[in-house]
């Protein structure tokens, strides 16, 4: 079973592993997303991310599949207090941008597609610069002081606009980011290392990367001359085809090797090992992927593997 740990300055206690819903209701149906779900749960899990534009990126998708896949799995499962569940604002199509106005609508439509009355953890799914941290942060405390949400948390934001929004919060006395999802990984760390690094540091936000396994380039199973199939493939072609994506999948090769586990968990451990960063988070569309994510748990890096991989991914 996972060893928990506590999510920034809150009483949530969370998984190591995030698991992603975004393939909930699109690579993986209902029966698939189900199962994956039943079985990171029976392993211990208990963080579960999701958001209300899944999967509207997708074609023939509208944006909100996920959470109502979720929303029927609570239902099913009669579970929902045991799940700590992040979903976020800002990227369905009808509810865009994070105006104070919508911010409520879409929190409430989320609350529906859900089947819950509450939130663990809000995410603002992309900051929007043309909207005042004030009143992006005064919506979010009104959804906290109505109980529909309990911790709020922001994604894609910019040092400078995370600074504005905690210091907005403190000195206003209203609801605070306490996490932070970055785009970070093994092979993406100039989005997240450096100033975002440290405000998340300075105020002691934990963070929950997104694409941890950069779209699966970091299970190994896309190679050279090796066509996957696979909707994300096309994310990936660039990392394929480089240096810098060869070597460092031949040191996670190595190290995986050795240690007689799967890349995948070896990238993960690497990310895991990072300040601040308290799960990644990464998704399975079946239950035979969940294994190698699940690993992480029991993965220490060495400080030669840690660095050797890190000077792999410079």
């Amino acid at each position: 079973m996972m060893s928990l740990r506590p999510l920034g300055s809150t009483t949530l206690q969370v998984a190591p592993l995030c698991l992603g819903g975004n393939v909930f209701g699109w690579t993986a149906d209902q029966p698939a997303s189900f199962a994956v779900l039943d079985a990171y749960t029976a392993a211990g899990g208990n963080f579960v991310d999701t958001a209300d534009g899944y999967s509207a990126f997708a074609p023939g998708m509208k944006g909100g599949e996920s959470e109502t896949v979720l929303g029927d799995w609570f239902t099913a499962r009669g579970n929902r207090s045991d799940v700590v569940l992040a979903t976020k604002v800002g990227r369905h199509p009808a509810y865009p941008g994070l105006s104070a106005d919508n911010i409520r609508a879409a929190a409430d439509a989320s609350l529906r597609r859900l089947r819950t009355d509450y939130i663990d953890l809000y995410y603002t799914h992309y900051d929007d610069p043309d909207v005042p941290v004030e009143e992006i942060i005064g919506a979010l405390d009104g959804l906290v002081q109505a109980g529909k949400v309990r911790h709020i948390a922001a994604s894609n934001i910019s040092a400078e606009r995370l600074r504005a929004s905690l210091e907005f919060s403190e000195r206003e006395g209203l609801a605070r980011y306490v996490a932070l999802q970055p785009h970070y990984s093994l092979v993406s760390r100039d989005t997240y290392e450096g100033a975002l690094q440290d405000v998340a540091a300075e105020a002691g936000l934990s963070a929950v990367p997104y694409f941890a396994l950069a779209s699966g380039f970091l299970t190994g199973k896309y190679r050279p001359g090796a066509p996957v199939d696979s909707v994300r493939a096309g994310r990936v072609a660039q990392l394929v085809d480089s240096e810098r994506g060869a070597r460092v999948l031949k040191v996670l090769d190595e190290i995986a090797g050795a240690r007689e586990v799967e890349v995948a968990t070896v990238a993960l451990a690497w990310l895991a090992s990072r300040p601040t960063v308290i799960a990644p988070t990464a998704s399975a569309r079946t239950v035979e992927q969940l294994p190698a994510l699940l690993a992480l748990t029991e993965v220490t890096l060495t400080e030669a593997e840690t660095a050797r991989l890190t000077e792999a991914a410079a």
